[in-house]
């Protein structure tokens, strides 16, 4: 595996990576949320046209990551694909990529909101939610959870301003008992960190956001709102 940031949640050994996925070494699975498959295809449908490589780009890019962390599973936290008819619009080359992806590396497919059990027709294993080690992944965080929690759905995004200009990146957000992954999708939006949609997900009184830069793993707090400099954002890194 390569060298890359860790922390520690749940009591175990993560890495975050900066292609917006995290990686659980002892369990030699990459954790990935909101694929959203096919998004482009289905606002092309609405009328809406846009270039149809999202769903390529999506899974060349969880390809990439498979093969550089050695991942020997996928774990896919809801909203892989963008609706329920997905799997009627793909193109031959996505739907070939992604049987190779699913044949060659143990897949599972936690259902969202957006796509119920579309990724049966795809291979991979079909689960409402998954609990492992004591730690509980699924689509969307839970109210009253109190299990240490990994999930995805909201698609945080960092929002700060650098030397007077504005940056935005997607971002994890993460307090001691709940972890909301970016989303990994080529063709999706994302909200801000600290909107309270966002936030309600976390009982206590911070959480922050994590970005990862080059080798060193950054964190901001989302409480109270965000603004700093350079210096001070690199000496919150890890």
């Amino acid at each position: 595996m390569p060298a890359a940031p860790t922390f520690v949640f749940a009591g175990d050994d993560f890495v975050p990576l900066a292609e917006r996925a995290l990686f659980w070494p002892r369990q030699g699975a990459l954790i990935v949320a909101d694929l959203h498959l096919e998004k482009g295809s289905w606002y092309a449908a609405q009328g809406q046209p846009l270039p149809p490589y999202d769903s390529q780009d999506t899974l060349d890019r969880l390809g990439a990551l498979v093969q550089k962390m050695g991942a020997r599973a996928i774990w896919c936290l809801g909203d892989s694909f963008h609706d329920r008819h997905a799997d009627t619009r793909i193109a031959p080359a996505a739907a070939a990529r992604l049987l190779a992806q699913t044949s060659a590396t143990r897949v599972t497919w936690v259902a969202g909101n957006h796509d119920g059990l579309t990724g049966g027709a795809w291979g991979g294993e079909i689960a409402d939610e998954l609990y492992i080690d004591g730690l509980v992944l699924r689509h969307q965080s839970k109210p009253g959870e109190r299990r240490p929690e990994i999930s995805g759905h909201f698609h945080p995004k960092l929002r700060i301003n650098i030397r007077g200009r504005p940056v935005s990146r997607p971002c994890f957000a993460a307090d001691e008992q709940r972890l909301i992954l970016p989303a990994f999708g080529s063709l999706t939006g994302g909200l801000d960190v600290a909107d309270p949609a966002i936030g309600k997900n976390f009982t206590g009184q911070a959480y922050h956001a994590m970005l990862v830069a080059g080798d060193r793993l950054l964190r901001f707090p989302c409480r109270p709102p965000r603004s700093m400099t350079l210096r001070q954002a690199c000496n919150g890194a890890i």
